[in-house]
Formats: structure tokens, C-alpha cells, sequence
């Protein structure tokens, strides 16, 4: 599969450094304040509407935006200024290694903000491993958003890419994501450095939702299963 031509999509949160440890639970409070703050619900209320966007759409920001009229520039900036966040990004420098030696073009995509991707990568020293970032402001069709999973979605980056979906592998945690990319074509690689395991308490529901089936067993839709980038050398 690696080659000059190949096309690498890479997920970014919990696939290239741990979001569980950085980011997700200082995210997940933001939106919930955010949502207290501009609809004026209770802190329980809020939260418990933030996951059914979330597992609705795929994204919190596309509820807000479809049913309450939220702006979704102001949402990203409002819930993504995580202070403190570069103090607690992690990643192996082996995996940094095999990022530089991985043959064929290499882009971030994500459904967050393209400033957050850019802070976690100039602080973990891997925006030199790739050739762009696709951001959630890149994934929109017809003026509207469409984030991963959206199957629509990943047919127009190969477009945008100019390169057929069965160039592309998308390397994420997230097997939702996995599946509508294997549906247009596309390679698929799960990691699983970072899932959730016994000793591990406390993970957002982002991660508890990447999950989906046991580690172990490995959907007809997943090509591959890696817990270090390294892999990716071997595949």
C-alpha cells in the first residue's frame, strides 16, 4: 500500500498524540458552557444535548448550527481556546520518526478547528510531516458542513486531492469514520494506541464512541489494526 502515489488522510485527535489526556475533557466543558451560555439551559441539560449532537451528527457544531441558528466560526473559536493546552500535548518520537519516513503525500484531516490542529502540531513538532491540514471549515459541500462521516465528504477530498478514493488511507480511532471511508473506496487503518482500556478512567465520550467493538476484532470495513505509526512501514 505505501507508495509515491499513496495518499494518506491522518485523523489527529487520539491517532497522532493523546486527546484524552489533552483535550477532549477541557473541550467537552467548553461546548457545555458554550451551549449553557448561548441557549440558557442548565449545566445538565447542556452537556446531555452536546453528546446527542455529537452522536447524531457527528458533531456537536451542525446540531447548534441546524436547530438553534449558532454561527459556527464563533462556536470553534468560543470552545477552542483550551488554555494551557500545549503543556499537556504528548506524542512518541518514534511514531514522529515514522511520520518522516512514511513514502507518498500525508494530510491531516479533522473535524477540528484548524487553528487547535495547528497549535497541536507546531507544539508537537509534526507540521513538517505533512503537505496541508483539512480542517472542519475545509469540509463543506453546498455551503454547508460536512464532517467526517460524511461519505460525500470523503469522495470530495480525493477530488480536491485529485487522486481516486482507492489512492487514499485514512488512518483514525474512530471506526464510524472507517466505515463510511471504506464505502467510497478508500483504505483504512485503525489505531489503537490511544483507546480507552481498564486502567484508563475517565475518557470522554468521544473516545468511548471510537470504540465501538472490541479492540481485538477487526470489522470487515478496517484494512488494518496499529498501535504505533510504526506499523504503517510494514503495511
Amino acid at each position: 500500500m505505501s507508495s509515491d502515489r499513496q495518499v494518506w488522510l491522518f485523523d489527529l485527535d487520539n491517532t497522532l498524540h493523546d486527546a484524552s489526556h489533552a483535550s477532549f475533557g477541557p473541550t467537552n466543558e467548553a461546548m457545555t458552557q458554550y451551549i449553557v451560555e448561548q441557549l440558557g439551559l442548565p449545566h445538565a441539560q447542556a452537556g446531555s444535548l452536546r453528546e446527542h449532537y455529537w452522536l447524531h451528527y457527528g458533531a456537536t457544531m451542525l446540531g447548534l448550527v441546524r436547530h438553534h441558528g449558532v454561527k459556527a466560526a464563533h462556536f470553534l473559536e468560543a470552545t477552542h481556546q483550551l488554555p494551557g493546552l500545549e503543556s499537556r500535548l504528548r506524542t512518541s518520537a518514534h511514531d514522529r520518526a515514522a511520520l518522516r519516513r512514511l513514502p507518498g503525500r500525508k494530510f491531516i484531516l479533522t473535524n477540528a478547528p484548524r487553528a487547535y490542529a495547528l497549535r497541536v502540531l507546531n507544539r508537537l513538532r509534526l507540521a513538517s510531516s505533512f503537505d496541508g491540514v483539512i480542517s472542519i471549515e475545509d469540509m463543506t459541500m453546498f455551503g454547508h458542513h460536512r464532517p467526517k462521516p460524511d461519505a460525500r465528504m470523503f469522495r470530495c477530498i480525493a477530488a480536491r486531492l485529485k487522486v481516486p478514493p482507492h489512492r487514499c488511507t485514512l488512518v483514525e480511532d474512530t471506526l464510524e469514520h472507517q466505515r463510511a471511508a471504506c464505502r467510497v473506496g478508500m483504505h483504512t487503518v485503525w489505531m489503537q494506541r490511544y483507546l480507552p482500556t481498564r486502567r484508563r478512567s475517565g475518557y470522554s465520550l468521544e473516545t468511548r464512541a471510537a470504540v465501538g467493538v472490541h479492540p481485538r476484532h477487526r470489522p470487515a470495513y478496517v484494512c488494518a489494526r496499529i498501535k504505533t505509526l510504526q506499523g504503517l512501514l510494514m503495511l
